[in-house]
């Protein structure tokens, strides 16, 4: 094992949560050590149930302009737009 410190992420899920949450960075020697740090700078008060570290390489994001090829446009099926239904009689909204 390399002595370089790699930067890792770190993702937190609290007690009352369901999804991990990303709440910084860190630079460890290793994933065990990456843990160890995560746990001492962002778990100390008992906040979480559960920690994961990811060595920040092995993320592979998109960008902010790419968001238009995430989605088909809807044009072609009015079915998935509300404002094409009307409300039965007695329900106000949807």
């Amino acid at each position: 094992m390399s002595n370089t410190a790699r930067l890792y992420e770190v993702f937190v899920r609290s007690r009352r949560g369901l999804d991990h949450i990303h709440v910084g960075s860190l630079h460890a020697q290793d994933p065990e050590q990456a843990l160890e740090y995560a746990r001492e700078t962002y778990i100390r008060r008992a906040e979480g149930a559960s920690i994961w570290v990811v060595e920040s390489r092995h993320l592979h994001a998109s960008q902010e302009s790419d968001v238009e090829s995430f989605y088909d446009p809807m044009d072609d099926k009015p079915y998935r737009h509300a404002a094409n239904y009307e409300l039965p009689d007695g329900v106000e909204n949807m």
